[in-house]
């Protein structure tokens, strides 16, 4: 049993939302009990016992879009002139950078951001893999690294038609492969999805392979939607449908799929991700980095869609992500009192909705039953900290960088800013190694 306490306990909590001078019990691997300090330690004595000297506890943070693969493209030079639009950057970028990792690059790429990870206080993910010279085993890969790291992770491979028919056979395969390998080992840290690009590198055909291939399977899909307006009109064109109907047409849509981005989507797309309880997820760093356009989540949400938050693999900091929808879209509006409730319902109340699809315990939260995932932030507040501003005070006051401890699943994997059990020279060393020579063959 470890108690952590002697901290300003943020629980997400409805019931209890909030404890000046509180304390957690973790017991395994859940959260068995959330009090006063002194009542708790009175309570369980001979406990472990983490004083955090008045710091902030709060639940770890949640990244619903993310993209480990995207690592090594940190301060790589392109070889061709600018990209000028979002299919050029996927086209000299992305679409290069993804074809020349072998599985080692996998797994170191997945090591980096999962430090950056528990550093900034993110302890579970949803990624989204592509590495078509490296698809089998790809995902266990990324499994494994994920596992040796201590972070809750939903992994899925990206099907597209852009490589090729064996390619795509091989992400049907790996993306089933993983999904009934993660079903018959109830493992409560990996989860499985079924990932595909997006609409305008998928044909008919391959769609209906994909759907064919996950039925019955009991999850749903990962995919980019509608992100840039190239995905748009190419399902026009080719298909006479928008990107959210073409989608629907195919039964893609439900509460168990993530439809990330949805940047370039109309009343009617929105209609349907409400009927069909799809999961939006919102990468504002990442749409504001590829220019792509600001994604009408203030809209979606006032229509009843279900919209989540993430990163697109732009940062693991989800408080970073918190802080820039909210300026995003109070600049976009004009409107100074804009996201102030939107923005924290995304990140604080469903992302965890969206992890209760796919994981067994409440994440979140503070309170017993729940996982123990829990993150400490060296913070203290200048002025009153209440159950009214908690809000007002993360996105002011506090950042990734400030994380202070990390514990996830009930085991501490970072304390005091120090990585326990990881060797994170190594993972640095050895990545910048790999990286030069992806740079290389990129």
């Amino acid at each position: 049993m470890l108690l952590v306490g002697n901290g300003k306990v943020i629980t997400r909590d409805a019931a209890k939302p909030y404890l000046p001078e509180g304390c957690v019990v973790i017991q395994n691997n859940v959260i068995a009990e959330v009090g006063t300090m002194e009542e708790l330690r009175k309570k369980y004595p001979e406990a472990e016992y983490i004083d955090v000297a008045g710091k902030v506890i709060m639940p770890g943070m949640i990244n619903t879009h993310m993209h480990l693969y995207s690592t090594f493209a940190r301060g790589m030079a392109l070889k061709d002139a600018p990209p000028g639009n979002f299919l050029q950057i996927l086209e000299r970028l992305w679409w290069r950078l993804d074809k020349v990792l072998t599985l080692e690059d996998v797994y170191y790429s997945a090591m980096l951001p999962l430090v950056d990870c528990i550093k900034n206080g993110t302890t579970t993910i949803f990624d989204h893999h592509a590495s078509p010279g490296a698809v089998k085993e790809s995902l266990f890969t990324i499994a494994k690294a994920t596992k040796e790291m201590g972070v809750r992770s939903c992994l899925c491979y990206e099907v597209s038609d852009r490589d090729g028919d064996e390619v795509v056979e091989q992400g049907i395969q790996e993306n089933m492969d993983f999904i009934r390998h993660n079903k018959d080992a109830d493992d409560e840290m990996v989860k499985g999805m079924f990932g595909l690009h997006a609409s305008l590198t998928l044909s008919n055909a391959t769609l209906a392979k994909c759907c064919e291939a996950n039925a019955g399977s009991g999850v749903g899909y990962h995919v980019h939607t509608a992100e840039g307006l190239a995905d748009v009109i190419d399902a026009q064109e080719k298909y006479g449908q928008r990107v959210v109907e073409r989608l629907a047409s195919f039964g893609i849509l439900g509460p168990k799929t993530i439809t990330a981005h949805c940047v370039h989507i109309n009343e009617e797309e929105m209609t349907l991700l409400k009927q069909s309880s799809s999961r939006v997820v919102h990468n504002p760093e990442s749409n504001m980095g590829n220019a792509v356009g600001v994604a009408p989540v203030m809209e979606m949400m006032q229509r009843g869609v279900f919209v989540g938050l993430g990163t697109d693999g732009y940062t693991s900091d989800m408080f970073e992500s918190f802080k820039v929808a909210n300026i995003l879209h109070k600049h976009t509006q004009q409107d100074p009192s804009a996201a102030w409730v939107e923005v924290p319902t995304m990140l604080f109340k469903n992302n965890p909705v969206i992890c209760q699809e796919y994981f067994d315990k409440p994440l979140g939260c503070l309170k017993p039953g729940a996982y123990a995932d829990v993150i400490v932030v060296d913070y203290t507040p200048p002025t009153p900290m209440t159950t009214d501003n908690l809000n007002g005070h993360i996105l002011f006051g506090m950042s990734g960088r400030a994380v202070d401890t990390t514990i996830i699943n009930g085991r501490v994997v970072m304390h005091n800013r120090r990585l326990q059990g990881i060797d994170e020279e190594q993972i640095y060393a050895k990545a910048r190694e790999l990286a030069h020579k992806v740079w290389e063959r990129f």
